[in-house]
């Protein structure tokens, strides 16, 4: 496989890690993990989300719900690094037109804008507003998996006549095989290069198959990948950072840092109980192409009855 210069890598760890505990990262692992992807190579890294504060309570979450400027400023800087900054938005949850400085005030270089289909309209508002602050701008819709072709064609018509830079392809529910990705990889694709657009592409691990999912769309020319250090994530997890730096063979990338923060902070994390990554209750979900919040209900209470669990996903289908 040759170089592609295109192909840019997105370390979504805080932000879609956080979901595992509540966003409660210490500084310590917060800034060994931005030192880490300047010294691995990565393009971005998300430090999580632009939540509302009048929906969101701060008492209940770690800092990195929110990502004031104060808060990003004090782990990177003025961030000197070629690694941009970026941070996820998501239609009806934040309030874009309060809580963003302009892009020459702030550290933050690349707001991911987080729809549903139905949503896009209120997204595309968004992304013009943020547009006008200087950010580069994506719109990642959710749950794709469950829309129809006209659905999905009709947003990416509203996408590619707005000023948006990259157009995500998430699979929500971790049920697309790779079949399934490279479809919907191709038609973004076609709607996405004629706008002068890039695609990108968030994977679930319900069915142990982001990797597998995100190779498969990086093949048919998606460029924006999105991956997590051992694939912390919400249920299931993602696409698994290590094995895709060491898939990609090119120079730029580097695993040792990141190899070395897994052993520092990836894995001690883990030993205090947080919970993420593939199960079987993932998998039913996956495959049923469902939400998971099921499964983490599941995974929540300790359960192991996974035949009873099942048959009531099944009753309920």
């Amino acid at each position: 496989m040759s170089v592609r210069d295109d192909v840019k890598v997105l370390d979504a760890t805080i932000r879609d890690g956080g979901l595992c505990n509540n966003f409660e990262f210490t500084d310590e692992f917060v800034t060994a993990l931005y030192k880490a992807n300047v010294k691995s190579g990565v393009d971005y890294m998300e430090f999580g989300y632009k939540a509302s504060k009048h929906l969101f309570d701060p008492s209940k979450f770690g800092k990195w719900k929110f990502c004031s400027e104060e808060d990003l400023r004090s782990i990177v800087g003025d961030n000197v690094s070629d690694m941009k900054i970026a941070v996820m938005a998501d239609v009806g949850r934040c309030d874009f037109k309060t809580d963003f400085l302009a892009k020459s005030e702030s550290v933050i270089d690349f707001v991911r804008v987080a729809c549903y289909i139905h949503q896009i309209p209120a997204a595309v508002e968004m992304i013009e507003y943020l547009h006008r602050l200087g950010y580069e701008t994506s719109c990642n819709i959710m749950a794709v998996s469950q829309a129809s072709t006209e659905q999905i064609e009709d947003a990416l018509d509203m996408l590619c006549s707005s000023s948006v830079d990259i157009i995500y392809v998430v699979d929500s529910y971790g049920s697309l095989y790779p079949e399934n990705a490279a479809a919907l990889a191709r038609k973004y694709i076609d709607y996405a290069e004629k706008a002068g657009k890039k695609v990108g592409f968030h994977a679930h691990n319900n069915q142990n198959l982001a990797f597998a999912n995100t190779i498969e769309t990086m093949s048919y020319g998606v460029s924006y990948l999105d991956a997590t250090a051992m694939g912390m994530g919400r249920g299931a997890g993602n696409c698994a950072m290590e094995l895709l730096l060491g898939f990609l063979k090119n120079p730029k990338f580097s695993l040792y840092s990141l190899l070395t923060f897994i052993e520092n902070y990836m894995v001690p994390l883990r030993e205090t109980g947080v919970v993420w990554g593939y199960d079987l209750q993932y998998m039913f979900t996956g495959q049923l192409n469902r939400h998971p919040k099921e499964a983490m209900a599941f995974t929540a209470e300790h359960r192991s009855d996974y035949c009873e669990f099942y048959k009531s996903l099944l009753d309920n289908f």
